[in-house]
């Protein structure tokens, strides 16, 4: 599924506070947005560990929504703001939204997930890992 999610800017947010996204979370979901073409739609994760729970991966939020309650948002991360001379491996500012009292016992774990998940499908670790050095025409 595709189709865009609204929900999380709909429903009253119990609390709200800066948040820092870990530098190789925010580059793998960036890839994986970017990999899907455009125009960037969602990318809906199933998460079985945590029952009904799924994760939706929009270029402007990714939103933790329980399918058992009409995808009622339970978590939310919004309003993403690296900044312009941010490395690869620096963190991602970013707004932490909870909408269920106990949003803080799966946002953990959903990170772990979706790691998992999108590495397993952009193929991430089918390589041995070594840096190659590159070498310049000419040179042996």
């Amino acid at each position: 599924m595709s189709a865009r999610y609204t929900r999380h800017n709909e429903l009253p947010v119990l609390s709200a506070w800066p948040a820092k996204i870990e530098a190789d979370c925010y580059n793998i979901v960036r890839r994986a947005l970017t990999r899907q073409g455009q125009p960037p739609g969602a990318i809906w994760l199933d998460m079985p560990e945590l029952r009904s729970l799924r994760l939706i991966l929009m270029p402007d939020a990714w939103v933790v929504a329980d399918g058992a309650l009409n995808d009622m948002p339970v978590a939310a991360w919004t309003d993403f703001a690296p900044a312009p001379d941010r490395a690869l491996h620096e963190p991602v500012i970013s707004q932490l939204r909870y909408y269920h009292g106990h949003a803080g016992l799966i946002v953990g774990k959903t990170k772990a997930i979706m790691r998992r998940e999108l590495r397993g499908q952009l193929g991430d670790g089918d390589g041995d890992g070594r840096v190659v050095k590159l070498r310049r025409p000419g040179q042996a």
